[in-house]
């Protein structure tokens, strides 16, 4: 445990273990609990902020300059932060970018998100691939006043992410549609007005951009609520049916989720993809069984090889559980594996368009290796039409 505050320090980062990294607050005031994670994406920081599948976590920032861009609303992923709190090492630096409409420190303060700077993050980041991702207790006080003991306790009695449905607290509460496409150069935000294809999609913390990247494939897509069942979804009459990214333990969540997924597979011959904790979800509807990772994938630079074509791609990661390649069943086949450590990255059927990815390939942020997926997904869709 730290024993001496620097007097500047208005910011106190409080682990379960004892150690207490203290440093300069922005964003908003208080005290929060969650899960710490890094994220080593150079680009993106409003994106990660607000991708709900960081719910319950807060999230490090392994490149230092973060602010320098500003935010605008083109790049939230959903309404507002659902990461809990930032941690960076420098203090934010002032936007300069065209598209900036408000800086870090204010949107931050006014979506009432807490956040950290001065903080060594590469011993930081040490420490969370050592032990783990580490339970924490992030407090901001402008007079710098901070009981670290209670800090410690608050952290050590937070629950963890294993058993929680996270899910259920970023979905949506009711369906709508989705049109609007991926932004281009020069009209920004275009919509869909010539689907070829119905796709219900399952929202258990889905980003915007992977929504528009269904509907830049072609897609009409109906968003449905991650309660939905299989009688809801089959109503629908789609195409096929997408399963979205998401928070939490992907066994809480699969209690609800896998019935409706077995249900639709016993019931229809439509495509089905899934992205993230979709991947996770669809793991488990066929058999397969999930575990939590040391400290998880975050961030957008991880190597995945596709097993089938042999190709490398880069790819946009954010999962503390990955599926157990171990426990996949006879008929369901390992199509991808990440190149850090052979996780799982990435399943399909044998006989059927039923495929899925860990990682994130819409992009938002990393980089556009995968896109082709959705391609994929809308061509299942016209050889079954």
């Amino acid at each position: 445990m730290a024993k001496f505050k620097p007097e500047t320090a208005t910011a106190c980062l409080a682990l379960a273990d004892g150690t207490v990294f203290y440093g300069k607050g922005f964003g908003a005031t208080g005290t929060t609990t969650a899960e710490l994670c890094f994220n080593t994406a150079m680009t993106g920081y409003q994106e990660i902020m607000t991708d709900p599948s960081y719910a319950g976590q807060v999230v490090t920032f392994t490149f230092p300059h973060i602010g320098n861009v500003g935010v605008n609303p083109d790049d939230d992923e959903t309404a507002d932060p659902v990461a809990e709190g930032m941690v960076v090492k420098w203090d934010p630096t002032e936007p300069s970018n065209w598209r900036s409409v408000e800086d870090l420190r204010d949107w931050l303060t006014r979506t009432g998100r807490i956040a950290i700077g001065g903080v060594d993050t590469r011993r930081l980041t040490r420490a969370i691939r050592k032990q783990g991702a580490p339970h924490v207790a992030l407090a901001h006080d402008p007079d710098g006043n901070f009981d670290v003991e209670a800090l410690v306790a608050a952290a050590r009695g937070f629950s963890g992410l294993e058993g929680l449905d996270l899910a259920a607290k970023v979905t949506c509460t009711q369906s709508y549609r989705w049109d609007e496409m991926r932004w281009a150069w020069p009209d920004g935000f275009r919509r869909q007005t010539e689907a070829r294809h119905k796709v219900v999609a399952i929202d258990y913390g889905a980003k915007r951009n992977i929504l528009r990247c269904l509907a830049s494939a072609g897609c009409d897509v109906t968003v449905l609520p991650a309660g939905t069942t299989t009688d809801e979804v089959l109503s629908h009459n789609p195409d096929g049916l997408f399963l979205s990214n998401g928070p939490g333990d992907p066994a809480a969540t699969g209690d609800y989720a896998v019935p409706m997924i077995r249900g639709v597979l016993d019931r229809s011959d439509i495509p089905v993809f899934g992205i993230c904790l979709g991947h996770q979800m669809l793991a488990l509807a066929l058999g397969a069984r999930t575990i939590k990772m040391n400290h998880g994938h975050h961030g957008a630079n991880h190597p995945v090889k596709d097993l089938e074509t042999g190709k490398v791609e880069i790819t946009s990661m954010n999962h503390g559980f990955t599926v157990d390649s171990q426990s996949l069943p006879k008929g369901v086949k390992e199509t991808h594996v990440s190149l850090f450590d052979g996780s799982n990255c990435g399943i399909r059927m044998a006989d059927r368009p039923v495929f899925s990815v860990q990682y994130h390939p819409e992009a938002s942020p990393g980089p556009q290796d995968s896109y082709y997926l959705f391609e994929r997904f809308a061509a299942a869709m016209d050889a079954v039409a």
